[in-house]
């Protein structure tokens, strides 16, 4: 037993304490992976910082670009007091019907992937074509699909319903931009469910089979369960995109109306800026929604965060 007791503590002597300085091994993989890091880091501080802190500069201004006068908060409190602004957030508010529609289509999609049904490989490269197309084609896409004189109207003159004008009514024009939201980021959302399939343990669905659990209870019961974090994930994505990615949708298909019914914060933050010749006024409101933006990841990380197992 001593020599036992004595030989731990050997070991525990011989372990590096925490305060302990590093090796010169140690020290030179640090410094290597410093210098792999460091042109991704001057990439991203050139490409959104830089142009993060100049926006908040610019916001202190009242400028068209050309002259400037510092105005301080002016610009903040004036657009915290316009009503446009808060009835252009409601705007945003109503996209977010689109995160449970591409939550629930990219979720089966992924789980008959998953399972390999007929013809899986070819459907997963062009359910992901979406995906890779930028919004201003999407939008020209359903613009066209959906014009009075489109494809749809086409069909429903076909089953002798009158043409309707999709761009014309807030509601109807709204839908679509939701349905081109819906058509063009489930095949993304599947993707990464997918990813978050395959870590399953494929016993577990062996011994369901063994038990007589059907398609549904194994989803329901096994496979959202155990991706619940993934879908999380993939359902903040897509609220973030809701308010900062919107503008080629809406700049090709509504350019904002009719009205301001359509016109979402990325799409004013466009307006204000270029076609009001306002770039304070632009800049101050990219920069609450920055802060919005923030505030939506940082209630993700508490949301998804678990709590650790209390073994005390």
């Amino acid at each position: 037993m001593s020599s036992s007791l004595a030989d731990g503590d050997d070991l525990a002597g011989a372990a590096p304490s925490r305060g302990a300085p590093l090796s010169r091994g140690r020290r030179a993989e640090r410094r290597f992976a410093l210098l792999a890091v460091a042109p991704a880091a001057l990439l991203v501080f050139g490409l959104m910082l830089v142009p993060i802190f100049g926006a908040l500069g610019i916001s202190f201004f009242k400028t068209d670009g050309v002259t400037a006068d510092f105005v301080g908060l002016a610009n903040y409190v004036s657009l915290l007091t316009d009503p446009l602004v808060g009835a252009v957030l409601l705007v945003n508010l109503q996209f977010l019907i689109a995160v449970p529609l591409v939550l629930v289509t990219a979720t089966l999609t992924a789980v008959l992937l998953y399972e390999k049904v007929l013809g899986w490989r070819a459907f997963r490269i062009v359910f992901f074509i979406p995906s890779v197309l930028s919004t201003a084609v999407i939008g020209l896409m359903f613009k066209s699909t959906f014009a009075f004189d489109g494809p749809v109207n086409k069909l429903v003159v076909a089953a002798g319903g009158m043409p309707v004008s999709f761009f014309s009514a807030p509601t109807l024009a709204i839908a679509v931009i939701i349905l081109a939201l819906v058509w063009s980021g489930f095949g993304y959302g599947a993707l990464i469910i997918l990813a978050g399939l395959s870590a399953i343990d494929r016993e577990v669905y062996e011994a369901a089979d063994l038990d007589g659990a059907g398609w549904w209870q194994k989803l329901f019961f096994i496979t959202l369960p155990q991706i619940r974090r993934v879908l999380l994930f993939v359902s903040v994505i897509n609220v973030i995109y809701t308010f900062t990615s919107l503008f080629g949708f809406v700049y090709v298909m509504t350019a904002g109306g009719p009205g301001y019914s359509t016109t979402t914060l990325d799409y004013l933050i466009y307006q204000k800026a270029f076609s009001s010749a306002d770039m304070g006024s632009g800049s101050a409101l990219a920069i609450l929604v920055f802060i919005l933006i923030g505030i939506l990841t940082v209630l993700q990380a508490l949301v998804s965060r678990e709590r650790e197992p209390n073994n005390g």
